[in-house]
């Protein structure tokens, strides 16, 4: 007893300082004005930039349905294979992530430019060239090449466990494929797409570089907006610590939904 309370002292210890400390502090200078006094202009002030938040929402909500839609089946593939070839392609998988992010995202820049290499092989058969960069489309698409990663690994750690035979006496017991899919697959893989879902969804949604360099800062993103007031030329902590509670607040809101409904899937498979 006496062991497991020194071997968690130090953890305990980690988060007060690097993470209640600084959620304490944000929530302060949320409703902190410029004279020190408590206010709630901050927040009240959030209002003009709803249009942008809620398109920071829809763009990240977009960006983890197409991850879901591509890890599941990529997932179960992999979780199907050898144990030497699950091993080969979880290390492919990884391969891109061991690159600094922002050259990952600057590689996209040159690709979707004007005169960027799709471009330039879509002029090659007539084609083009088409806008592709500074679009909502260039920063969805910069979201779900840098998150699919943390969508893949969950299910995959969650459909390696479930056993081929439930598969195959739900087959024999005249279920199709769409019957498994959604009575088998997406329950036992639920706990894989919450936690999926939240790996995406979180910094997606907070994510500036990513809308800065493909959106060319005309898709600006909630982000975009906190940065600008920690960073930019319109310093103003007061009111990016509000952005940042009145953000964090909305994760909390979307993981609790995320959560009610995988419990929901597994009430479902039960009955």
């Amino acid at each position: 007893m006496i062991k497991s309370k020194i071997s968690g002292g130090p953890y305990l210890v980690w988060m007060i300082i690097f993470i209640v400390f600084p959620l304490i502090l944000v929530a302060v200078y949320a409703f902190t004005g410029d004279d020190n006094s408590f206010t709630l202009e901050n927040l009240s002030g959030m209002g003009q930039y709803v249009p942008i938040l809620a398109s920071s929402i829809w763009l990240a909500a977009i960006a983890t349905v197409i991850c879901l839609i591509i890890a599941f089946p990529l997932a179960f593939m992999v979780s199907r294979m050898s144990v030497r070839m699950q091993s080969l392609m979880l290390m492919l998988l990884m391969l891109p992530m061991w690159m600094s992010f922002l050259l990952r995202t600057y590689a996209w820049m040159s690709l979707l430019e004007n005169n960027g290499l799709i471009n330039r092989l879509l002029g090659l058969i007539g084609m083009g060239p088409f806008q592709m960069i500074n679009t909502q489309g260039a920063v969805v698409l910069g979201m779900v090449y840098n998150y699919l990663p943390f969508m893949i690994l969950p299910l995959y750690s969650v459909m390696t466990k479930i056993d081929n035979s439930l598969i195959e006496a739900a087959e024999d017991l005249g279920a199709g494929r769409s019957k498994v899919l959604s009575r088998i697959l997406i329950p036992l893989s639920s706990p894989g797409i919450k936690t999926g879902i939240i790996m995406v969804f979180v910094p997606s949604i907070s994510t500036f570089i990513i809308s800065r360099m493909l959106g060319g800062g005309e898709n600006l993103l909630i982000g975009d907006l906190i940065e600008m007031q920690f960073l930019g030329n319109s310093y103003n902590p007061y009111l990016g610590s509000a952005m940042a509670l009145v953000l964090m607040v909305i994760v909390l809101l979307c993981m609790s939904i995320a959560g009610g409904t995988n419990d929901e899937q597994k009430e479902e498979m039960l009955i």
